[in-house]
């Protein structure tokens, strides 16, 4: 369904060094000893839930329960009662008491993944959870007060969401008191050799196989990828090469084709090379100042026009020297 309990700190180890995670776990680190109300941003794929993990970890609770739910793994009218429990006979089949996941987190951290999917009558309830501390479950007639930090996720841009009429205002600025943003896997290239290496060990060692050796015309093609499903997708790859050729060098015709197409929209665009060669540090120069230009020197928005977080702008600003 979904849901899941835990009261460890596995899943928390975040690997990369690029100024783009740095910049986040920078973040983290200044945030996770609070018990502020974090939103995590970012792609499928990119470790929304590994940055909960060490948010968890880090924090004043780190030995109480992490729970998490999947907003989009449940039906619409069991979200309140999984979140908040319900009393017997509060609805029909209710045949008994059960505990929710909030109660369940108490002294701990709830982390909720994909929370624009939570459906509205829930919104309502989350909002009065996270302003009072009180949750009520269906079929009570009190409410309980309840000590959880909650952590939020989604892929999302929940704020065109709130705009639509989709996602209550109200619960959106409640939610994100300190937003976080995972940058995309091909934002952060220089991490891609760290990652591959990582996860051909970690899942040879786990399929009890032979690491396969990576061909340097593949480590260069695996620089290159946008890697649409970020470091998931990146994971998925490694996992199928350590099981289908342990011991063995791959090389990029041993990819599935699949792998080396691009999905529509994410094909190359008009960029042409011209015969003789670019700079691509005068081309990134160009774009940020262009970005800069049309956002009349407003920097989340520069940011947002090329895909940026605002983080990566500023590095990237300093780096050029652009005021």
């Amino acid at each position: 369904m979904g849901i899941e309990t835990r009261s460890d700190q596995t899943g928390a180890e975040i690997i990369g060094n690029s100024p783009e995670l740095q910049a986040v776990l920078r973040q983290v680190s200044m945030v996770a000893a609070t018990d502020a109300t974090v939103l995590v941003l970012g792609e499928s794929g990119t470790g929304k839930e590994r940055l909960a993990r060490r948010i968890h970890a880090q924090s004043r609770r780190p030995d109480g329960p992490l729970v998490t739910l999947n907003c989009a793994a449940l039906p619409a009218e069991l979200v309140e009662s999984e979140l908040f429990g319900h009393r017997r006979g509060a609805f029909t089949g209710a045949n008994s008491h059960q505990t929710g996941l909030v109660q369940q987190a108490a002294g701990g951290t709830l982390f909720l993944d994909e929370i624009a999917e939570l459906p509205a009558g829930a919104q309502a309830k989350l909002l009065r959870f996270l302003e009072a501390g009180e949750c009520q479950p269906l079929g009570a007639g009190t409410t309980e007060h309840v000590d959880v930090r909650v952590i939020a996720a989604t892929h999302q841009d929940l704020h065109a969401w709130v705009g639509a009429g989709q996602f209550r205002a109200d619960l959106y600025y409640r939610l994100q008191v300190v937003p976080l943003e995972m940058p995309p896997l091909r934002l952060r290239q220089g991490d891609i050799p760290l990652l591959t290496e990582h996860f051909r060990n970690t899942l040879a060692a786990h399929h009890g196989l032979t690491p396969p050796t990576f061909a340097p015309a593949l480590r260069r093609w695996l620089a290159q990828w946008p890697w649409p499903g970020n470091v998931r997708e990146l994971k998925n790859l490694v996992e199928r090469c350590v099981i289908f050729m342990p011991g063995q060098q791959v090389a990029p015709g041993d990819i599935p084709d699949h792998w080396m197409q691009l999905p529509p929209g994410q094909a190359g665009g008009p960029w042409i090379i011209p015969p003789d060669g670019l700079s691509l540090e005068r081309v990134e120069m160009e774009l940020i100042r262009q970005a800069l230009e049309q956002t009349r020197g407003n920097r989340s928005r520069a940011a947002r026009l090329l895909g940026l977080t605002r983080d990566t702008l500023l590095y990237r600003m300093k780096k050029h020297a652009i005021s």
